[in-house]
């Protein structure tokens, strides 16, 4: 295991001992994504495996954060999450204003650019659309982890801020095994 996917575990695992927060999303209950190797410590009844359908589980998440839990929902590839745009751009990003809560739910979003090696998926899994996402939702904390030093550190602050801020963690593939 490389440091990358160390620090992402350990995040992980911080997440996990907030008794707020859920995990939901696809291979985060069963194995199937690189993702879920850094779930493995995590309890299994905070772990929700939905079916592949992002709309719906980006709307859960915010559903779950305005009945008080923390969701992590995690989307193994931006591409994936391209799926859930709706949800985020007219929903989550708004939802302090929607929601008129002080401070206003929140959810942390996971995902990934998807690994080049040692097998190219293709560019429908490799996307990384970090800067139209900052541009279509200004009300988002959106961090690319390009290093490992920054994993802990930028879950803990999506963890602990207190402004009802939501965030979406973006992941390098290629970088688990460093």
């Amino acid at each position: 295991m490389g440091l990358y996917q160390e620090a992402l575990t350990g995040a992980m695992n911080l997440l996990a001992e907030d008794n707020r927060t859920v995990f939901l999303g696809q291979s985060v209950a069963v194995p199937g994504t690189a993702m879920r190797t850094t779930l493995e410590d995590v309890a299994s009844n905070k772990l929700i495996e939905l079916p592949v359908d992002e709309d719906f589980q980006m709307g859960v998440a915010t559903g779950m954060a305005l009945a008080g839990y923390l969701p992590v929902s995690v989307f193994p590839r931006w591409n994936f999450l391209l799926l859930a745009t709706n949800q985020i751009v007219n929903h989550l990003d708004k939802l302090g204003e929607l929601s008129r809560l002080d401070p206003a739910p929140k959810v942390i979003i996971r995902t990934g650019i998807g690994s080049e090696y040692p097998l190219n998926p293709g560019p429908q899994h490799t996307g990384d659309f970090t800067e139209a996402f900052k541009l279509m939702c200004p009300n988002l904390n959106i961090v690319r982890l390009d290093e490992a030093s920054q994993v802990v550190p930028e879950y803990k602050m999506a963890l602990e801020r207190q402004d009802g801020v939501s965030t979406i963690l973006i992941e390098w593939g290629d970088k688990y095994a460093e």
